[in-house]
C-alpha cells in the first residue's frame, strides 16, 4: 500500500505536465491512394486551447445573434419592450378585460330583459323563514 502512495505522489505533477506537452502527429490520408492530404503537429494543451476558443466564440456568436435580431422576441419574457411599453400593454390588457366583464354583464341585463317582456320570469322564493336564533353565550 505505501509503494503506491510513493509512485502516486512521484507520477502526480510531472507526468501530467509532460502529458499536456508532449507532441504528436495528425495525418489525414486519402483511403483510396494512402496519400496524405493534411499533416498537423499537436500537443493536448494546443488541442485544449483551440477546442476552449472554438466554444467561446460559438456561445458569443449565439448571443449576439439572439441579442441583436429578431429572435429575442421568440424568448420568453425577453422581446416585451421597454418598461413604458411593458406598462402600455399592462393598462391594454386590463381595460380589455374590464370591457369584457361589462360587455358580459350588458348580455345578461339584456336577456333578462328579453325575458321579462316575454313572460317567462321565473318566480323566486320570498318566504321569510323561521329560523332559531343563535344563542351569544360568553364563557
Amino acid at each position: 500500500m505505501t509503494n503506491f502512495k510513493l509512485i502516486y505522489k512521484t507520477m502526480d505533477t510531472n507526468t501530467t505536465l509532460k502529458r499536456l506537452r508532449n507532441k504528436y502527429r495528425l495525418i489525414i490520408m486519402n483511403e483510396d491512394t494512402y496519400e496524405e492530404v493534411v499533416k498537423f503537429k499537436l500537443t493536448r494543451w494546443s488541442v485544449y486551447t483551440a477546442l476552449s476558443v472554438i466554444f467561446v466564440l460559438l456561445v458569443a456568436l449565439t448571443t449576439a445573434l439572439i441579442i441583436f435580431t429578431p429572435l429575442k422576441y421568440y424568448l420568453p419574457g425577453v422581446g416585451l419592450g421597454s418598461a413604458r411599453q411593458i406598462k402600455e400593454y399592462r393598462e391594454l390588457k386590463m381595460r380589455t378585460d374590464s370591457m369584457e366583464h361589462a360587455l358580459k354583464l350588458q348580455h345578461q341585463y339584456l336577456d333578462d330583459l328579453q325575458k321579462v317582456l316575454s313572460g317567462k320570469v321565473i318566480k323566486l322564493d320570498t318566504n321569510k323563514l323561521a329560523l332559531p336564533k343563535v344563542e351569544n353565550s360568553d364563557d
